[in-house]
Formats: structure tokens, sequence, C-alpha cells
């Protein structure tokens, strides 16, 4: 890649993301400790064939290769979003401490026990905890003035995640080991406990979130210019940013809360996409949304095959391969 982008039709560059996002998910469910042939993955999926093949496609590796697809789409979006509001290549989902505060919910159910006695204690705890730390650094945020300032925003987030990564090491100092080494493993991200719920909730959110956000695209794109062009060319400044702020953050707690932090999905794939095709937000959502599905069960494939029966957290997959990726992407004109 050379730096000029390609001019492909959106048609075009949806049609490729999601043939690629299609092949990434069927390879997903394809290769693993057990590998199959292309005639016994169509059976097991059409419900033919051998009964634990059948299994394990459709409970195991089937709604893990779509949770993992829910979750790279939901961050690589949130992503776009938070470095459209920030005018900034560089941010990610992560940046107002949603992660932060998933973590520390997820640790407490973990310590406490929640976690053992209750199928759904430790999403629910993680997103309890995600959204929480949203509400305060939005709350600090309106403190200093009625305007939703980006800077403020930003500062408050990173203060918040401090914290709450302090916490976390305080609560982890007085507990046991297994709990330790199940809260660690759960912060270096994981799809190993998806099922047929957890993609159904991820939809129910991913959907909605993304028609609110697409709906915000030509707002976006205004407030890349500067808000007060913005807001002379009609866009409502205020509300565009509040709305966006708040749905990409949403996602984010969504996605941590069923699959743990899993990082630079929403840093790379955004930033890819923008250098391939440009910065226009209404081609660039649902453009990264297939990219990072594709990235992301991509990532997971490697976590779980790499190290044969031993699954590797997927946040260390992520960042063996974000970061040589990401280092080749700022080195191309117009990185930053």
């Amino acid at each position: 890649m050379t730096g000029a982008r390609l001019a492909w039709p959106v048609g075009v560059r949806l049609a490729v993301l999601g043939a690629l996002a299609v092949l990434a998910i069927l390879a997903g469910i394809r290769l693993g400790v057990v590998s199959l042939t292309t005639r016994a993955l169509f059976d097991a999926i059409a419900g033919r064939g051998d009964p634990t093949t059948v299994t394990i496609i459709r409970q195991l590796r089937a709604p893990r290769a779509l949770q993992a697809a829910l979750v790279g789409a939901a961050l690589a979006v949130s992503g776009a979003t938070f470095q459209a509001l920030l005018r900034n290549p560089l941010a990610e989902p992560y940046i107002l401490g949603v992660s932060s505060g998933a973590a520390a919910g997820a640790v407490l159910a973990v310590v406490t026990g929640w976690a053992v006695r209750f199928v759904w204690a430790l999403p629910l705890a993680a997103f309890a905890g995600a959204v929480l730390s949203m509400l305060v650094v939005f709350r600090i945020a309106f403190s200093v003035g009625r305007a939703l300032d980006t800077r403020v925003l930003l500062l408050a987030g990173v203060v918040m995640s401090s914290f709450l990564v302090a916490l976390i090491w305080l609560v982890l100092n007085f507990a046991d080991t297994e709990s330790v080494r199940s809260a660690i493993f759960w912060m270096m991200g994981s799809h190993a406990g998806a099922s047929w719920r957890s993609v159904g909730i991820l939809v129910a959110c991913f959907v909605p979130a993304m028609a609110v956000l697409f709906s915000l695209a030509r707002a976006l794109n205004l407030l890349a210019i500067g808000e007060a062009t913005a807001a002379y060319l009609g866009a409502s400044v205020e509300r565009t940013k509040l709305l966006a702020f708040a749905t990409a953050t949403l996602l984010t707690a969504a996605s941590v809360s069923v699959s743990g932090t899993i990082g630079f999905v929403g840093l790379v794939v955004p930033h890819a996409v923008r250098l391939l095709w440009g910065s226009d937000n209404r081609a660039l959502l649902p453009c990264a949304a297939l990219a990072g599905a594709a990235f992301l069960v991509g990532a997971d494939t490697l976590a779980r095959t790499l190290a044969g029966a031993n699954e590797l957290p997927i946040g260390i997959v992520t960042a063996l391969v974000g970061v040589p990726c990401f280092v080749r992407l700022l080195r191309q004109p117009r990185a930053v």
C-alpha cells in the first residue's frame, strides 16, 4: 500500500468486506482442535451427519464465531465514532474508561463468588461497571460546563480509568489465587463462554446502535471540519456529540461484558479502512463493521489453534497482530 486511496464504489467495498467476513466466520467454524472437511461443515450446519460434530458446530463453534464477529464489528464502529468525535485517528473505544469499569465489575463478580453461583453474573456485572463508569465520566464533563467539551471528557475518562485500575489491583491483592487467575484471564479477552443467548443480546444491542450512529454520519462528517462550522451548516453539535458518545460507549460496554477487554480492534480497523477509502462516515461505519468482524473472527481462530489444545487469550493475539499492522499504517502518508 503506497498511501493512495482506492476508488472503489461503496457497494463494491461492502461486498468485498462482507464476503471476507463470511469466509472468516466459516473458517472459524471449520478450524479448531478437531478440523472438519467443507462437506462435514455444511452437513453439520444443516443438522445432518455425526451427532457429535453437529453439537460441536451448532452449539460451540457457530455461536463463538458469530459472537466474535459481532464484538469485532461493535468495537470497530465504536472506534470509528470516537475517532470522528475527537478528530483524532488514534482514539479507541476504551478511551472513556469503559474497559476499566467493565473490568472492575467483572473482578468484583469473580472475587465475591457471584460468577460461579450465577451464569450471567459476570457479564451483567461487567456491563453495569462499564455503564457506571461512563455515567461518572459524563457527570464530570457536564459539571465543567453546559456544553460537552471533548477535551474534558477525554481527561475525565483517563482519570477514571486510572482510578478503576488501582481499585482492581487493590481488590485482587486480597483475593485468592484462583480468583486472581480467573479475573486476569477475563481481562485478557476470550470468547470461550459464547452462546446463542449472548449472540442474541449482542444483535439486540448492535442493530439499533448501528442505526443511530449511521443516522449521525453526516453530522459526524461536519464535526470533522470543526464544531463552529458544523453548527453553521445545520448540525446539532451538542446533541450529536452526546448521542454518539453514549451510543458508542454502550456498544463497547455490551461487547466487553461478554468477551472481556480486547484491544487494537477499534484502533487499527477503522484507521486502516479510513486510509484505504477515506473518512466519509456514511461508508466508513459499515465498512469498519465488516472489517472488524473479519479481523476478530480471524484472531479468535488463531487463539484457538496456535497453541493446540491450550487456548490463548484473544487479547494477546490482537496485540501481536495489531501492533505491527498499526506501525505499518502509521508509516503511510495521511496516517495521522
